[in-house]
């Protein structure tokens, strides 16, 4: 595996680590679509939360947050519209898409900012 692609994943486990310790469980993975991919798709309560993970080896060129802009919300929204045709019962939910970005890894732990409802479509 590539180390980019090591790196994704990683970022991915310690963002679902991380929520799973706020209190939230997760439902899906990695979930595709012909309009795209959600990285995790878990539950706030009643809440479904759509999860896009961010992760940038330094803030140097801005952090991870600010590249989902509105072309990735597109996708996200397209890709949540999806998943709640297909899930019926997830549709009865009220959603929200939050954005997890970790940043670094001093010590084995990324600095982790987490924008719950971080966009509306």
């Amino acid at each position: 595996m590539a180390a980019h692609n090591e790196a994704g994943r990683r970022a991915e486990q310690d963002a679902c680590d991380y929520l799973e310790r706020q209190g939230l469980r997760l439902v899906e993975r990695n979930y595709r679509c012909a309009s795209g991919e959600i990285d995790l798709i878990m539950r706030d309560r009643d809440t479904l939360v759509f999860v896009e993970v961010r992760y940038r080896r330094s803030r140097r060129f801005g952090g991870g947050a600010e590249s989902v802009d509105r072309r990735k919300q597109g996708k996200l929204s397209a890709t949540a519209a999806h998943y709640l045709q297909t899930h019926p019962g997830a549709a009865r939910r009220p959603c929200r898409f939050d954005v997890i970005a970790l940043t670094g890894a001093d010590n084995g732990h990324p600095h982790v900012d987490w924008i719950s409802n971080a966009f509306q479509t």
